[in-house]
């Protein structure tokens, strides 16, 4: 059986579990039997979407051969010709969706997302092509629903972050971000340049699922926890207590700090939550290196000197240098649009 019988077997098996649900589910009592109607009701949710892809695609096959008869007739042999033309390429569209959709799933993929940004070469500039990435994916969050929680900053005086570090919370953030890991680059003139001319400058982003204390497993005895003044670039409570807190994982030399929150407890709180996903993304690193080098070649790794993305400000255009595509729609994908080059 080829891979594509093989996939459509699998398709019209989930259809049939979707429709033998959904008469199920029409038969369970919430009221007493809650734990199995919520059991059906999330399988349902699981499935949909890949029922309505899959029945949009049949739909389109047999519009395409209802259009197909009419090749024949002169006066509308084009626009038969046109709209076959068209459902052929959803179709082809509808089944890279399908593709993946039916590909194993990252068991992180319904996670909350903890991302990383840091601003790399370029001083000044780098801080504030900092800012604009957390503008970005915080606009990405807002179009998604997404709730976003400020862990820990580090701002300089003209806006810029030498560093952020935010979670994002929503079912599927990890899975629709968790590729934006490496090296962005941004070519543009800056605010600061007098002779208008373009400066190259670079961030990198880090994406980690938030670990559940369950799944790292961290002795007290294991940390060296140190609180210290917070600073920044303003606040009536900066520099006046020790509210700061930074957090040692002596065993893998892990520092994280958070100063953000005028509570200590809280900036505890905050960055127990980014030391638990590092420590998890570090154990996943190492179970990736240990299935072998080619099986990590292509997965990737999500290394940080990985180049990933260029945003070209004069020219009004973004490329990504993974999936080799660019869109000339600069502004959009930076107020949120990121899968117009995906």
């Amino acid at each position: 059986m080829t891979l594509g019988l093989i996939m459509f077997s699998k398709l019209e098996e989930i259809e049939k579990r979707y429709i033998e649900l959904n008469d199920n589910i029409c038969r369970i009592d919430p009221t007493n039997q809650l734990d199995l109607y919520k059991s059906v009701s999330k399988e349902l949710k699981d499935i949909s979407e890949v029922v309505e892809k899959y029945r949009r695609y049949k739909f389109n096959k047999n519009e395409i051969l209802e259009y197909k008869t009419f090749l024949s007739d002169v006066s509308l042999c084009n626009s038969a010709k046109g709209e076959v033309r068209r459902l052929e390429q959803e179709n082809e569209t509808i089944l890279d969706d399908l593709k993946i959709m039916l590909s194993p799933k990252d068991p992180d993929d319904d996670k909350n997302v903890i991302i990383e940004i840091r601003a790399g070469t370029g001083g000044t500039e780098a801080a504030l092509f900092a800012s604009t990435l957390f503008k970005m994916y915080s606009m990405f969050a807002l179009k998604n629903n997404w709730k976003i929680e400020i862990l820990g900053s580090n701002e300089t005086e003209l806006g810029g972050f030498k560093e952020i570090s935010f979670m994002i919370s929503g079912k599927g953030a990890y899975s629709k971000l968790k590729f934006e890991s490496g090296v962005h680059r941004v070519q543009r003139v800056p605010e600061t340049e007098s002779q208008g001319r373009i400066h190259t400058s670079t961030a990198t982003v880090a994406v980690l699922p938030e670990a559940e204390e369950v799944e790292i497993n961290i002795d007290p005895s294991d940390l060296q926890i140190d609180t210290f003044r917070a600073g920044g670039a303003g606040g009536q409570h900066v520099n006046k207590t020790e509210s700061a807190i930074r957090i040692t994982h002596m065993p893998s030399g892990i520092v994280v700090e958070c100063q953000d929150e005028r509570s200590q407890h809280k900036n505890k709180d905050k960055a127990m939550k980014v030391l638990r996903s590092r420590l998890l993304k570090m154990k996943k690193d190492e179970n990736e290196r240990a299935v072998s080098e080619e099986r990590r070649s292509q997965v990737g790794t999500g290394d940080r000197s990985e180049r990933i993305r260029t945003y070209n400000f004069p020219q009004n255009r973004v490329t990504d240098h993974r999936t080799g595509k660019s869109s000339h729609q600069l502004e959009a994908f930076i107020n949120g649009e990121i899968d117009l080059v995906k």
